[in-house]
């Protein structure tokens, strides 16, 4: 694995120091010379770059989760897809993650613990409204910030090829203590296995407790599809019911019998903030009523009481003629041939009522059920990897549509219509896929000092090649022009020619190395090689070196033209103490944006020689660092402000 630290990358990103190391990457502090800010650099490690697979699939999901932008959501700010490296440039997040807090209260109080995950819900509607499933949310890729607000990570990174979700073993679960039971058995997953996520962070918060525990992954995956967990109130009677309710509902074994969306959820969760002793009318199985009976008792006091009621008396019996006798017999057969027939035309009735009944139900239920299938969620898959000639969507037809405007990567699926529910097996579905943009502009860098000119193409992943321009109007080092010209579209990687004004015919001379010397012996040292010590942008730095030690530079072992300002950065002598690091022995259980190990000592660049960067004064130094290195917070927990 080979250690960054100390390079900078497309001429724009100083790598730091590393503050995570991971299975699949490992993470650094960096700085951003052209947004001058601090940022975390996730780099691939070298063995995966030589897997076409992977890198395509790493390319897909970062392309598509830098279009998420939630205050909730950890940003990404720039991807990289070179073929000696791969990397993500992500917003550098101070704080700790939800399960540090977690483990370091016990058991969440429920106002807090319902503001929490009321942010969480949040970040998911943005990312499922985008087409993205985070299929990995879980304690350890929360970040919590001292001012209590919520920051989600890793989105994206779980999604890979399904066959790596078919068997059941430890790697391929993952978080397996979080995950839905669609994904234990390796079946297709939705925005609703996110949701039975948050439903299990939920219960860890109230309770203090998982759900399901064992000794190994595969025996709690078992336990997710087959076995109901504790509930809450048994463990913490202090839990309402109303917030029992939803924590059960949202860990349904069956998919259809959760929340259908974040948005769902967050009604009954807005719904309890309102009144806490709500009781929702949940159903999640078909009501069987049993048979009805009458006791035996029941029925003999029945008829004791009709026996105390009077009974009607008898009418006196009248004398009547042989003739009368006839005429009233052949009234009465009468009445009961009407009577008869009557009760033969009821009974016709209802059996036909009876046939056209059940007709209708089968024409209106079984038929639609043998005969259609349920539409599935294609949104942000690769439609020729992914779906075309896949065993899976064999009862659909596809008609695919070209989607200009998307910035998703060419050949995603961005849309689809319809989106959900059943159609007629070998109906169609409608695919808008991106087409991708296959050239990009140059950017516009004309009047730019070279070196910066630099750094820009490469961030935007150009070559660059030197053309010295004699110009005796212009400063020295100010780019004329580029070739091709800016705004015009090229193909990424193509080489971008800027010429640059010199005074004469000069060479470019190698930047000495600086490291170790004072500022005087730099300067000196500099102006013996034809260049200048740039004064404006020299900065201090917390070193373990001695103050006033020059502990880095730019342009260390490169080319620059004669006469170039160098920024040099110079040691303050004073080394900021760093909170120790627990390594964890399950997995993504650190701090980190991008769930990875965190490592310890971090450096703190200021503005001001005279004085070294410390901790907050409120903050100690229990905390882990992240991967975007965490800001300790106090064992009573982050100041809240709740809605």
């Amino acid at each position: 694995m080979e250690n960054y630290v100390g390079k900078r990358l497309d001429g724009r990103y100083e790598i730091i120091e590393i503050i995570g190391v991971g299975g699949m990457a490992v993470v650094y502090k960096a700085f951003d010379n052209i947004d001058n800010r601090i940022v975390a650099v996730k780099i691939l490690k070298d063995e995966y770059l030589t897997n076409e697979e992977f890198r395509r699939r790493f390319k897909n999901e970062s392309k598509a989760i830098a279009v998420l932008s939630h205050p909730n959501i950890v940003k990404v700010y720039d991807v990289s897809y070179g073929d000696r490296l791969q990397y993500i440039v992500m917003e550098y997040v101070e704080g700790i993650t939800l399960k540090e807090y977690i483990e370091q209260q016990g058991i969440i109080e429920t106002r807090e613990a319902v503001y929490f995950v009321t942010q969480i819900l949040r970040a998911l509607q943005h990312a499922h409204d985008k087409g993205i499933v985070h299929r990995d949310i879980k304690p350890q890729n929360i970040m919590l910030i001292s001012d209590g607000t919520i920051k989600v990570t890793d989105f994206g990174i779980a999604r890979f090829s399904r066959s790596e979700t078919k068997t059941m073993t430890e790697t391929a679960i993952g978080s397996v203590h979080y995950i839905s039971p669609e994904q234990a058995k390796g079946s297709v997953t939705d925005s609703k296995s996110d949701l039975y996520s948050v439903g299990v962070v939920l219960y860890e918060m109230l309770t203090g407790k998982l759900p399901f525990q064992s000794d190994n992954a595969v025996s709690v995956a078992l336990m997710q599809l087959q076995k109901d967990p504790v509930r809450p109130r048994q463990i913490n009677p202090n839990i309402p019911v109303g917030l029992e309710q939803i924590i059960m509902r949202a860990m349904q074994k069956n998919p259809f019998d959760r929340y259908q969306s974040a948005s769902e959820m967050l009604v009954d969760i807005d719904e309890y903030k309102r009144n806490p002793n709500v009781k929702f009318d949940y159903s999640y199985f078909v009501d069987r009523q049993p048979t009805k009976f009458i006791p035996t008792q029941q029925l003999r006091e029945d008829q004791y009481k009709t026996q105390l009621q009077p009974q009607p008396q008898p009418r006196p019996v009248q004398q009547t003629t042989q003739r009368q006798r006839a005429q009233a017999a052949a009234e009465n057969a009468l009445a009961m041939e009407k009577k008869k027939r009557r009760k033969a035309v009821g009974i016709l009735l209802g059996v036909l009522a009876a046939v056209l009944v059940l007709a209708f139900v089968v024409w209106k239920f079984v038929l639609p059920e043998k005969n259609s299938v349920e539409v599935p969620n294609l949104v942000m898959l690769n439609f020729q990897n992914d779906v075309m000639n896949n065993e899976d969507y064999s009862d659909f037809h596809f008609q695919c549509e070209t989607d200009e405007h998307s910035t998703a990567a060419a050949g995603t699926i961005v849309s689809q219509n319809p989106d959900k529910g059943r159609i007629e097996r070998g109906g169609t579905i409608t695919l808008y896929i991106a087409a991708g943009e296959e050239e990009i502009r140059v950017p516009d860098v004309y009047t730019y000092e070279y070196t910066s000119a630099m750094s820009i193409l490469k961030a935007a992943n150009f070559e660059v090649k030197i053309e010295k321009v004699i110009n005796n109007k212009e400063e020295p080092g100010t780019v004329l022009r580029t070739s091709p010209a800016h705004d015009e579209k090229v193909e990424e990687g193509a080489t971008i020619t800027v010429y640059v004004a010199t005074p004469g015919e000069q060479d470019p001379v190698e930047v000495p190395n600086l490291v170790g010397l004072t500022v005087s012996e730099a300067k000196e040292k500099l102006e013996d090689a034809g260049l200048e010590l740039d004064n404006a942008r020299t900065e201090y730095r917390a070193s373990s070196q001695e103050r006033g030690t020059i502990i880095g530079h730019e342009s260390l072992g490169e080319k620059v033209l004669p006469g170039t300002k160098i920024a040099v950065y110079v040691s303050t002598g004073n080394m900021p103490t760093s909170a120790t690091t627990t390594e964890s022995t399950t997995e993504s259980t650190t701090s980190s944006s991008t769930s990875e190990s965190p490592t310890q000592d971090s450096t703190q660049p200021t503005t001001e020689p005279s004085s070294a960067p410390t901790t907050s004064a409120a903050a100690p130094t229990t905390a882990t660092p992240t991967t975007t290195t965490t800001q300790p917070t106090t064992t009573d927990g982050p100041i809240m402000e709740f809605d």
